[in-house]
């Protein structure tokens, strides 16, 4: 029975493309037909239950097949297996790929429910199951330069990893509109980077906070080694604390951390936010966004990935910001930018995959690079992309035009 659905589940879902499936009896199907531009992939399943898993959760379904090595990708990799998958299902065109069963959705979305809670004790907890499980992983993955672990900029489509995230940070630092000596809260810090660009190429005091301590101890490391330790402070602080302490800066930024507030915590951060900001502040919020509805969080993501975090539509962005007075200036969506840089990464972990593997083992190797994978085909086919949305609390904290963010000159109110 579960091989007859599935059979029928993967005659809708490939048409482009082919895959091919040996199954445990020996047995084995094709679905698709070649085309341009859409991978040929052959799997083979190494017991019963994998066509059973798959059909119940697609997702989560495969992926654990896959990280248990019971599915077998025998032509191909797991990047042309989420290509092909992705890619003959467009959220674009109205696909719809890797829902589970109605029983399924229903678990999936009574357990979301329950993680999205996110206090201070759980926020901690979720950042270190991602965040501390070892800056040498990092290492081999990320740019070795400004150790950027969130979407880069593409102005150029032949730049380098680390030019394409000092892109970045130039992108956001001139959305911040920024004057020399003015206080800057760096929220969800990470390794230091944003706060060492903007201190030395800005002349501003940054406090960055973070709740990983491992990404706080090699952050406070990368700023003394870059000589900006008088500019910079690294805290190991949650966000709400910072604002409950009564300080106030001129530019607040923030890049890659929404995604682990939790939805039922979207109101109580922009309160923090709003609290934190002087009058005539300016903020630059960068986070992963799902375009269209509102939705979940997959089980694969919340199990292995980031427990607790949800990727926010921007229509409950915006609702969650607005109650605070907190004025949406500019949003700038970015599509593509992010497939590209994730590419990157699984480029970066393929090419050192013997070091991650005995930094970990081939099971986490292959957890890692699914992620990877379903991560950068949902940016080039999926419903995500990235918002950074630029806030004021006054309507004069910056010119009316975006002219400035080319002379670099917003200092000015207009």
């Amino acid at each position: 029975m579960s091989k007859a659905l599935l059979d029928r589940f993967l005659s809708r879902a490939v048409r482009q493309g082919r895959l091919g499936i040996v199954f445990a009896d020996g047995s084995a199907d094709t679905y698709g037909t070649a085309a341009p531009g859409f991978p040929d992939i052959v799997l083979r399943f190494t017991d019963d239950r994998v066509p059973r898993d798959i059909v119940m959760d697609p997702r989560l379904g495969a992926a654990e097949a896959f990280i248990d090595g019971r599915l077998l990708i025998e032509e191909g990799d797991v990047m042309g297996l989420a290509t092909l998958l992705r890619a003959n299902n467009a959220w674009d065109k109205g696909g719809d790929i890797g829902r589970p069963n109605p029983l399924k959705r229903l678990i999936n979305r009574a357990s979301f429910a329950a993680e999205q809670v996110n206090n201070r004790l759980g926020a901690k907890q979720n950042v270190a199951h991602h965040y501390d499980i070892g800056n040498d992983l990092y290492a081999l993955m990320l740019d070795d330069e400004h150790w950027q672990y969130s979407c880069a900029y593409w102005p150029a489509e032949d730049m380098t990893l680390g030019e394409a995230q000092g892109a970045k940070l130039a992108h956001i630092a001139a959305k911040l509109a920024l004057s020399p000596g003015q206080q800057v809260l760096d929220i969800g810090c990470g390794w230091g980077g944003m706060a060492i660009h903007l201190a030395t190429h800005h002349d501003v005091h940054v406090t960055g906070i973070t709740l990983s301590e491992e990404q706080a101890a090699l952050a406070r490391k990368r700023v003394a080694a870059a000589g900006v330790a008088d500019k910079v402070d690294i805290v190991l602080q949650d966000y709400r604390d910072t604002a409950a302490s009564g300080r106030k800066f001129d530019r607040i930024v923030s890049v890659g951390m929404f995604e682990h507030v939790g939805r039922a915590q979207f109101e109580t951060f922009f309160e923090a936010c709003a609290n934190l900001l002087e009058d005539d502040g300016v903020m630059l919020l960068h986070t992963i966004g799902r375009m269209g509805r509102p939705g979940t969080t997959d089980a694969f993501t919340r199990k292995y990935i980031f427990p607790g975090g949800y990727i926010p539509a921007l229509s409950e962005t915006l609702a969650a910001s607005e109650k605070f007075r907190l004025i949406a200036a500019d949003v700038e969506t970015l599509r593509l930018h992010y497939a590209r840089t994730i590419r990157q990464w699984y480029a970066n972990c393929m090419a050192n995959r013997d070091a991650i593997v005995a930094l970990h083992d081939e099971r986490f190797f292959r957890m890692w690079t699914f992620y990877l994978a379903g991560a950068a085909t949902v940016f080039e086919h999926g419903s995500m992309c990235n918002y950074q949305i630029q806030y004021i609390r006054s309507r004069h904290a910056l010119p009316i035009t975006r002219d400035y963010l080319l002379t670099g000159k917003g200092e000015e109110g207009g």
